[in-house]
């Protein structure tokens, strides 16, 4: 399983971003899916999942209400909208997949992505 984050990038403090990330390799539509993101000098940290099916979705309190996880199986692709970005959101954002797990654990998923940066100024 191979994952490809591509999307983020500098934006100003209010704004949106909508980091992708692509599953290749095996049938993206067995895998949980979920976005992590690690801040310098901060341990990597749950964001939001989406179960296979794109029926269960699970996010962290810090972003409730302000991003959304959602999946295309047809185009094997994970998706992240972030809306009203704040400086504090700056960090690189991971993708990660699993075929039996959809949780807020890192050290649950199985496959992991080489992440993508976003930048927030304020």
């Amino acid at each position: 399983v191979q994952l490809q984050a591509s999307g983020g990038g500098l934006v100003q403090a209010g704004g949106s971003l909508r980091p992708s990330c692509a599953l290749s390799g095996r049938t993206f539509s067995n895998y949980n899916m979920g976005w992590f993101r690690q801040a310098p000098g901060k341990e990597r940290e749950f964001v939001a999942a989406i179960d296979w099916s794109g029926t269960s979705t699970y996010y962290a309190d810090s972003v409730k209400g302000r991003f959304a996880i959602s999946r295309d199986n047809a185009k094997n692709t994970v998706y992240l909208q972030m809306n009203s970005l704040k400086p504090e959101d700056t960090a690189v954002y991971y993708c990660a997949a699993d075929p039996y797990y959809s949780g807020t654990y890192v050290s649950r998923y199985r496959y992991w992505g080489q992440g993508t940066l976003v930048t927030v100024s304020s």
